[in-house]
């Protein structure tokens, strides 16, 4: 059995070899390591191995290793309902799922002045699923707009969940929206791609990816032990 420093490695060559394929400077993609469902041990094992950013679904599993580990940079990947925004504008470090003006609004009032500001992005549903949270591409400018506009946010890009099994063009399309909005409002990060699509992904312009299982293995029930494979979650961003 591997080890989270080997994942990490052969995950981060995988990077390399698609970004040199695609032409591309690896150091222009980012690796999210999303760890929810899977203890905090491990991601104390991937944070000595030298991996720093953490995606997760679920707030208060993600508190829970908040409290349990420092020096970590926390995303949270999972949609967010309004009640939530409180804590989690007040704990983490990035909201990848942002898609709704009464969100946004929340999270700017609710983010601490004594903080950096908050980075956001806004959640594209590229694929137009109902079953998939996002805003359409053809609403993605006028919540930049928004958020612009709010003190405590810095928005940072977009982030998509392409349906399974998506070909290029669908990638093609967000890479377009995504270069479309970043002249005016100064994207830098295209979050899209996961462990069975990653080179796909950086292909056509990710700037971060979102890796779980080439990480940390089969997700985990509470209890610790693995869950059979399936299919990604609609709504869930790992």
């Amino acid at each position: 059995m591997r080890s989270i420093h080997d994942n990490l490695q052969a995950v981060r060559q995988r990077i390399a070899r698609a970004a040199q394929a695609a032409g591309r400077d690896a150091a222009g993609v980012t690796l999210l390591a999303v760890s929810k469902t899977h203890p905090a041990a491990l991601v104390e094992q991937a944070l000595a191995a030298g991996q720093r950013a953490f995606g997760e679904n679920y707030v208060q599993e993600a508190l829970e290793k908040m409290e349990a580990i420092r020096g970590a940079e926390w995303h949270l990947i999972g949609p967010l309902q309004s009640n939530k925004t409180r804590i989690v504008a007040e704990r983490f470090d990035w909201v990848q799922s942002v898609d709704s003006e009464k969100v946004v609004r929340r999270l700017a009032e609710q983010r601490p002045a004594g903080m950096a500001p908050l980075n956001v992005l806004i959640q594209v549903n590229v694929s137009g699923e109902a079953s998939k949270s996002g805003v359409p591409a053809d609403k993605a400018s006028l919540l930049s707009e928004l958020i612009q506009q709010l003190p405590r946010l810095r928005l940072r890009g977009l982030m998509a969940i392409p349906e399974p099994g998506a070909d290029g063009a669908r990638y093609r399309e967000l890479k377009s929206l995504y270069e479309g909005l970043k002249g005016r409002f100064r994207f830098d990060t295209l979050s899209v791609g996961m462990s069975d699509d990653l080179e796909l992904a950086i292909a056509e312009g990710a700037t971060m990816v979102r890796i779980g299982t080439a990480i940390f293995g089969a997700r985990r029930r509470s209890g610790g032990t693995e869950l059979p494979p399936a299919p990604p979650l609609q709504k869930s961003a790992a």
